[in-house]
């Protein structure tokens, strides 16, 4: 190199980086045609890791601090261009940093659901989604892995692969577990730490560390979660029987009120009591013990305000609307 061409040549003597786009996970410091400068000084800020590679050689790591670099600091970089002691010329070689801070409110979710097998429901799809936060925590095994030689490298190239480890995490976690969904959906927060011990050990392998997993919601698409709450519903009802007088008390007023209902049919309060005694008298025959079980005094109660909004409807007649009356006490004993 002429003398003109070395006065020419720019140096670097002082390397840094001021982290302004907080999405940026890897940075590749500018080097075009410039050298680094022997005994430049290397500036690398809380949550930095700044990182030296020769022709694709991955070299020496520097944490948070001021340094001097000198064969002394850069010992694998030496030894990669097999310098001696006494080497004090600019040399070149790639500078990356990188932002250890907590990327928070990284988002996840299934896209679509996702098959499980359960052992209260059988084979169903389920949803669900929440946060997570992470930070880098290997920084040689991140550029090996994920970041490789690009100039900048974001959290948003990172999530779709990110999300994808989640949701293949949690089919593997609800099948080994054997867990049923109702139980999961009812401990998000246990789910939640399940699933981030489930993952740690994947995140690691792309060198980050996985800070904090949270599950926010568990569910059943529309039409299954239909069927979960008639299931439920079924359970609350418990005793069929008490649940058949309900809904026939409830069924002759709204059809005497519509066209063509119980009065229309010309059947009236005959027709009604009619049908409400065979579906007793059914049900009785098919649960014996729930139609001689005695009714409570709060049922008593109820069916009595029943009968008497049809006495006010003229349903029924205020002879009938008392022998029913009658009855029914008397049953209280």
């Amino acid at each position: 190199m002429s003398l003109v061409d070395f006065i020419k040549k720019q140096f670097i003597d002082v390397i840094h980086w001021t982290e302004d786009d907080e999405s940026v996970l890897a940075w590749r410091y500018p080097m075009r045609d410039m050298e680094i400068q022997y005994g430049a000084q290397l500036t690398v800020r809380e949550s930095q890791l700044a990182l030296f590679v020769n022709e694709g050689q991955v070299a020496d790591v520097f944490p948070a601090g001021l340094h001097t670099l000198t064969t002394r600091t850069l010992p694998l970089l030496t030894n990669l261009k097999n310098w001696d002691k006494l080497f004090e010329s600019p040399f070149k070689s790639d500078v990356y940093f990188f932002s250890t801070r907590l990327k928070l409110d990284r988002k996840w979710g299934t896209p679509q659901p996702i098959t499980i097998r359960d052992k209260d429901f059988g084979m169903v799809r389920l949803r669900a989604f929440g946060l997570y936060s992470y930070r880098i925590l290997d920084a040689k095994l991140f550029h090996s892995q994920v970041s490789g030689t690009r100039e900048r490298y974001t959290v948003e190239d990172l999530d779709g692969q990110l999300r994808g480890t989640v949701i293949s995490a949690m089919t593997d976690l609800f099948g080994e577990s054997g867990i049923p969904f109702l139980d999961m959906a009812a401990n998000q927060a246990e789910f939640g730490a399940q699933l981030k011990a489930h993952l740690a050990p994947q995140f690691e392998r792309l060198g980050l560390a996985l800070d904090s997993f949270v599950v926010e919601n568990v569910s059943l698409p529309e039409e299954l979660q239909k069927v979960l709450d008639q299931r439920i519903g079924i359970n609350m009802v418990g005793d069929l029987g008490k649940f058949t007088q309900y809904q026939v008390a409830n069924s002759i007023p709204i059809a005497a009120g519509n066209e063509g209902g119980l009065a229309g049919a010309g059947a009236a309060l005959g027709a009604g009591l009619t049908m409400g005694q065979a579906m007793v008298g059914a049900l009785a025959q098919a649960t014996p013990a729930a139609a001689a079980a005695v009714p409570s005094a709060d049922e008593v109660v109820a069916l009595l305000e029943k009968l008497h909004g049809l006495m006010e409807k003229g349903i029924l007649s205020e002879e009938e609307f008392a022998a029913k009356k009658a009855e029914l006490l008397g049953k209280l004993g």
